[in-house]
Parts: C-alpha cells; structure tokens; sequence
C-alpha cells in the first residue's frame, strides 16, 4: 500500500482548523470524485508527548494500491487544488506532505 501523508501543525484556532478541516474533506469528495461515505483514507489526531509538546496536531493519509496510483493523484488537478487548501488551512505553520508505502 502507498500513501500520500498530510502533516498539520497545531493551529492557531482548533475550532475554525476543525470547521475548515471538514470543508477540506468534502473538498476531497468532490474534486477527487469520492463517494460520500467511501474513506480510502485515514484521520489521526495526535496526542501530546509526556512532556506536553505536540508537534503535529493532526495527520490526513491518502492510501493507494499502487506506485502509480499514488504519481497520477498526486499530479492531477483535482489533488494540486486539494494540495493548495492543505496550506489554506494550515493556521499553525507550514504542512509537511510525504508520500512512502507501507511494507
């Protein structure tokens, strides 16, 4: 499995990220032509560490069955508008955005 990993810092304003992360989903239902209710991704929202840190607040993964699968999401238009929300969203700093599979 291949995936596509969206990092987001901890925001500045936990409600409106959440608000505007919901958005950001249906963002993705809409231009990548998911079917509501079809999840081929997972949502984590981190914990923080013993010390009280919390680096990224939460974590969107994209899962592909293949290689190039993962190149030709990543290089549409539907994922480069989706992509540029990711930052619009991203209130806390700068997203990191990975791409790796799972062995």
């Amino acid at each position: 499995m291949y995936q596509l990993i969206f990092l987001y810092p901890p925001p500045a304003d936990v409600d409106q990220f959440e608000a505007d992360f919901a958005a950001h989903l249906v963002l993705l239902h809409e231009k990548a032509e998911i079917p509501v209710g079809s999840k081929p991704y997972t949502v984590t929202r981190f914990m923080p560490t013993p010390d009280g840190a919390l680096v990224y607040y939460l974590m969107l993964t994209l899962h592909f069955d293949s290689p190039e699968a993962l190149d030709a999401a990543a290089e549409s238009p539907a994922m480069q508008e989706f992509g540029t929300d990711v930052y619009r969203i991203s209130t806390g700093g700068v997203p990191a955005i990975l791409m790796g599979n799972v062995e």
